[in-house]
């Protein structure tokens, strides 16, 4: 099939390249040949010889055949020819389909190589997306897990801060509260719900919130927390002590919003130190007691045994004697070293300069000093050099306290040798002052370089060969006493080569002065209640001598039985009795006679120094035993001294009711209302008094004036609704700030009312049912 189509587009490549004549002749010449040699072949096949004829027939055929050969392969060319275009137009078509085919087979590969990246692309997103879900879901199930978990946090923070007892607030910085826990709610008498948006002046006083503010201002001001200690008050005036801490607090970005407050209540810490502060006093007073009590006699042990040594005597008696008054003035040395190291640990020790007489003094001083070193076979060298004048002004306890503690550690630690005083004196840079210049020198053991500060240490004591000795604080309060009196102590020492001690000061000049009259007291009738008979003995030749008459009651009962109010002036009562204390007795009295009753003064060997104690069970005063003549005098003067004045209008008002209760007006006020609605007030007021006294104590732990004031008024407007005229009285005082002396009288007012409402009320109660 090939073969004809290439024969057929010969012939025609050939017609066309010959043209349609010169093909006829061709043709017709081929024909002719074709038809000749065919005529010849079958001629000569058949019959053996060829003719003429065969061969112009042959070529008649040819010529005959040769127009219709021509016509019709023309017309075969041009079919074909027509056909051939038509093909080559078709496979042109064919060629543009096919390149289109291939463009857009190219368009479709890219296209569903694009679709592919697509789909991937899709499936990529659909797979993101589907984590993306999966991990949303997870975050949802994490937030809400920790929204819940927050939530809990937040509910237990809240909860832990509501059960809070500190406060805890937070203020914006416009001074408005922002909330609260319960605590603050409770001191503000406010809910959270009604605090916010409050400033501090509209929930405090003006007073506290001036505070508040000021201190808030400081918080903003430095942006650092404050903490600091403030008294608030409740609704129901109630004052507490807190410890309040503010701190600023920030956003994210470190915007200030404002503050966060917390406050703690340490009015017990406060009332455990003011007991502290108390107890210090009492164990001063004690140890002042102890040292008055027993330094007394230790005084007359001195001085006595001092003027026996100048009486004939011989050396045993006389030396024994010398031990007597070397024991007493080392025990007097003793109770100065202790009184004064109450003192340092109070930071109170006081210099009180007086005129001394600087000679006497200082022959005082050579005479103890000679006494010490001889017990011991020592000698002692005295010595004083410079002017010196009659008087100067110094504080001779302590200065004479100083150098006997330093001849004494002399003598103590010198076993071979003696001692050295040196006394120089030279006038002062400072006109009308003298410089005194004290040593003292032993040849005793020495002190190392390396102890030689440590001694004025408290309670340090040299450690060396010699057994240490002593309490290890005369010289730290030697020391001191010195620096206290604007001088100094020092010491130069080697080991085994002795010691010197030097004290230097400066004192002022001074000039003799006389001395004054002693005031003269009353002469009163006193009933001294007392069980021991040497007591008794030394009590009434001391009051006898001072020109009181005495009466003497054995036990408790003897005096309740003998403690007429008519027949005594003033009642001294011991504590301690065979068949009751002496409380007891007080009490019974209290209650026997009121305010008709003399006033009653504890004695007691056991006394704490707290007046306040005695005066809380009905007492005036203290006085501790053994009686001294100046304690009696202290204690009638400050309660007789207006004896002469008053004695007539204290006699005549002596059981007068009038003094305890408003007669008047609450027999007008019973026959109005009636008795029994008079003594419900009673027990209505009865019921009250406990809180207005608490509210009263906490401001007076505060020292709020103002707070007391107004409580005291809120009693007194109480005590006088129901004819309690003493104690309406008292807090009539209490609630005048500008009486003289307030602050110094108002707590024994205070102690008044709560000590008398209880009876006063009780009396009104008698009266009412009378």
């Amino acid at each position: 099939m090939k073969q004809i189509k290439s024969w057929a587009q010969y012939y025609v490549d050939l017609m066309t390249k010959l043209g349609l004549v010169r093909f006829s002749m061709f043709l017709a010449a081929g024909i002719i040949v074709l038809a000749v040699a065919i005529q010849m072949g079958v001629t000569l096949f058949l019959r053996g010889n060829i003719d003429v004829i065969d061969f112009v027939r042959s070529v008649f055929f040819g010529l005959l055949v040769t127009p219709w050969a021509v016509y019709f392969l023309s017309i075969v060319v041009d079919q074909l020819e027509d056909s051939r275009q038509r093909l080559s137009r078709m496979v042109r078509k064919l060629q543009d389909m096919r390149e289109r085919d291939l463009e857009l087979n190219t368009q479709l590969q890219e296209n569903i190589s694009r679709l592919n990246a697509q789909i991937a692309e899709t499936n990529r997103a659909e797979s993101l997306r589907l984590q993306a879900i999966e991990d949303l879901e997870n975050e949802v199930f994490q937030r809400e897990k920790a929204q819940l978990h927050l939530g809990e946090r937040t509910a237990l923070l809240r909860s832990f801060i509501d059960c809070s007892p500190d406060l805890v607030y937070y203020r914006n910085e416009d001074e408005q509260f922002s909330g609260c826990n319960r605590a603050m709610e409770e001191l503000t008498g406010k809910v959270e719900a009604e605090l916010i948006g409050l400033t501090p002046f509209d929930v405090y006083k003006q007073e506290i919130a001036n505070k508040v503010v000021e201190t808030d201002k400081q918080v903003f001001a430095s942006n650092e927390p404050l903490t600091y200690e403030q008294w608030l008050e409740y609704p129901d005036g109630r004052k507490a002590y807190f410890e309040l801490r503010k701190v600023p607090f920030f956003d994210r970005f470190g915007k200030r919003l404002g503050l966060l407050g917390f406050g703690r209540d340490i009015t017990e810490r406060k009332q455990y130190q003011d007991k502290l502060e108390k107890a210090s006093r009492d164990k001063t007073t004690f140890i002042s007691t102890i040292s008055h009590e027993l330094r007394t006699p230790l005084n007359g042990i001195v001085g006595l045994s001092r003027m026996l040594m100048d009486t004939p005597l011989d050396p045993k008696q006389h030396q024994q004697l010398k031990t007597i008054h070397l024991s007493a003035v080392t025990l007097g040395n003793i109770f100065n070293d202790i009184i004064d190291l109450d003192k340092l640990d109070r930071r109170r020790l006081e210099i009180a300069p007086t005129r001394i007489d600087l000679p006497a003094f200082l022959d005082e001083l050579e005479t103890l000093s000679r006494i010490q070193a001889e017990q011991k076979g020592l000698y002692l060298h005295f010595d004083r050099d410079g002017d010196m004048p009659q008087f100067v002004m110094a504080d001779g306890t302590r200065l004479r306290q100083v150098l006997w503690n330093l001849v004494g550690n002399a003598v103590k630690f010198t076993d071979e040798g003696g001692v050295t005083v040196r006394c120089l004196s030279h006038p002062a840079d400072e006109p009308g002052k003298l410089a005194l210049h004290f040593e003292v020198e032993d040849t005793g053991i020495g002190i190392p370089r390396a102890q030689q500060e440590k001694i004025f240490a408290m309670y340090y004591q040299v450690q060396g060969k010699k057994h240490a000795t002593g309490t290890g604080i005369g010289l730290a309060v030697s020391r001191q006493l010195v620096q206290a009196m604007g001088g100094q102590l020092y010491v130069d020492s080697d080991p085994g080569e002795g010691s010197c001690f030097t004290a230097e000061l400066e004192v002022a000049c001074a000039e003799p002065v006389l001395q004054e009259q002693e005031e003269e007291m009353p002469s009163l009738d006193i009933l001294l209640v007392e069980d021991v008979e040497l007591n008794v003995t030394v009590a009434c030749a001391l009051l006898g001598k001072l020109g009181h008459q005495v009466q003497v009651a054995r036990d408790g009962t003897q005096a309740l039985a003998m403690a007429n109010p008519d027949d005594f002036d003033l009642i001294l009562l011991d504590i301690q009795l065979p068949d009751m204390t002496g409380f007891d007795v007080a009490k019974t009295l209290l209650e026997r006679y009121g305010d008709s009753l003399p006033p009653m003064v504890a004695l007691t060997a056991n006394s704490t120094g707290d007046r306040q104690y005695y005066r809380d069970r009905g007492m005036q005063d203290v006085i501790n035993k053994p009686l001294g003549s100046k304690a009696v005098r202290e204690v009638i003067g400050h309660l007789f001294a207006d004896l002469a004045e008053d004695e007539a209008d204290e006699q005549a008002d002596a059981g007068n009711q009038d003094a305890l209760l408003d007669i008047p007006f609450l027999t007008d006020y019973a026959d109005t209302v009636g008795k029994p609605v008079l003594l419900s007030s009673v027990d209505l007021f009865e019921k009250m008094m406990p809180d207005y006294m608490a509210v009263l104590d906490s401001n007076m732990i505060a020292k709020d004036q103002a707070g007391v004031v107004e409580e005291a008024h809120k009693i007194k407007g109480a005590a006088g609704s129901i004819g309690l005229r003493r104690l309406q009285q008292t807090a009539q005082l209490i609630q005048s700030p500008d009486h003289p002396a307030w602050w110094e009288n108002v707590e024994d007012w205070i102690e008044t009312l709560r000590r008398e409402y209880p009876g006063d009320i009780a009396r009104l109660r008698r009266w009412l049912l009378s």
